[in-house]
């Protein structure tokens, strides 16, 4: 065997043992829409950036916890497909985040603006958080799943079935003060062969689910979402909030989460009218500050949204390009992490993610 078919089977063999046995019978072949790093976008501060940033749009100075006045919203990478999903590691200084379409994980670091391949295949991977632990929690399209990577890089799935039935495509993940992991699963990743599977749904709808931090067991948690999406909680944890960006109902909603036993109650509208466009990640802040993501419409919308925490909407950051999730990161935690489309952006800001 010449050297170049030898280096050709060992990438197809180990393409093969990412993907793990638990997924021979649903997965077929992974996406081949990747595009090469370092296309897209120049990088920097944004076309006509003056300080203070016209970007950083302030509609209630009283609430807003707006921009630092002497820095702006900087295009940090480019050259993805679509992106989502960003979570900040501390202990390494970087994001990551996934390139769905690509079928890709990127990594990001703070030092030297690096971007680098993180896990290819990733089962195209979506949302991603870190537990308490330090570890990388991720929900997979194709996949249709949701895994741990452990500090050794090993996989455990924690999630793939729930009553003998696989999931859907887990979308977004978040992890709560009491170690429970929570995801949500619209049908966005087995609607078509984009961003994963064209395959029937098995669950009877689209649910969010909760993973018991001392059972592992996996239990549907709230229903009647169109498309569950973005989920977040409260600096305290005793608020969860759920983006809906379904056709039907668009809006986010907010529960009263007990911590002792889990259970949310008390379900209502935090914030709706985002129409023409689509709300989709939602994060908070310390002071409880609810940030979202916006597109899909309207250009002029196209970036994050920020709520106070009784609702009110306090000011606007504005992106070229539809935003589909946000982080919290840098090692004060008070730098803003946007995906949007083919790029990431990022932003200093006067608040500090919860």
């Amino acid at each position: 065997m010449d050297r170049r078919a030898f280096l050709a089977a060992g990438v197809t063999a180990a393409a093969a043992a990412a993907a793990g046995s638990a997924l021979a019978e649903t997965v077929g072949p992974y996406s081949v829409t990747a595009a090469p790093l370092g296309s897209g976008l120049p990088l920097g501060p944004l076309p006509g950036t003056r300080y203070p940033d016209a970007h950083i749009e302030i509609i209630d100075a009283k609430k807003f916890p707006g921009g630092v006045n002497t820095g702006a919203v900087e295009r940090v990478a480019s050259g993805m497909r679509w992106c989502e999903g960003p979570v900040y590691f501390p202990a390494g200084g970087y994001l990551l985040f996934s390139d769905v379409p690509n079928n890709r994980i990127m990594r990001l670091t703070d030092d030297d603006n690096h971007l680098s391949v993180f896990r290819s295949p990733s089962m195209n991977s979506n949302g991603n958080t870190i537990d308490r632990q330090g570890r990388l929690i991720t929900c997979e399209h194709s996949g249709r799943r949701v895994t741990r990577t452990e500090i050794d890089g090993s996989i455990t799935v924690l999630a793939d079935k729930v009553g003998g039935k696989r999931l859907g495509s887990p979308n977004d993940v978040a992890v709560s003060p009491d170690g429970a992991i929570w995801f949500s699963d619209p049908s966005y990743g087995i609607d078509g062969r984009y961003e994963g599977l064209k395959v029937d749904r098995e669950q009877a709808g689209n649910f969010v689910y909760r993973i018991d931090p001392k059972t592992g067991a996996v239990a549907k948690a709230l229903d009647g979402f169109d498309q569950p999406n973005g989920l977040c909680f409260s600096p305290d944890g005793k608020k969860a909030y759920f983006v809906d960006s379904g056709p039907t109902q668009n809006n986010i909603r907010v529960f009263d989460h007990d911590l002792g036993t889990g259970k949310l109650s008390n379900g209502r509208v935090f914030a709706k009218d985002f129409a023409p466009g689509n709300s989709d990640g939602v994060r908070c802040d310390t002071a409880g500050n609810v940030w979202c993501s916006m597109g899909w419409a309207d250009p002029k919308e196209d970036g994050v949204r920020c709520y106070a925490p009784d609702g009110t909407l306090t000011g606007k950051i504005h992106l070229p390009e539809t935003c589909a999730n946000l982080a919290w990161g840098g090692p004060q935690r008070n730098r803003l992490y946007m995906c949007a489309s083919t790029s990431i952006y990022a932003v200093y800001l006067n608040a500090q993610g919860a």
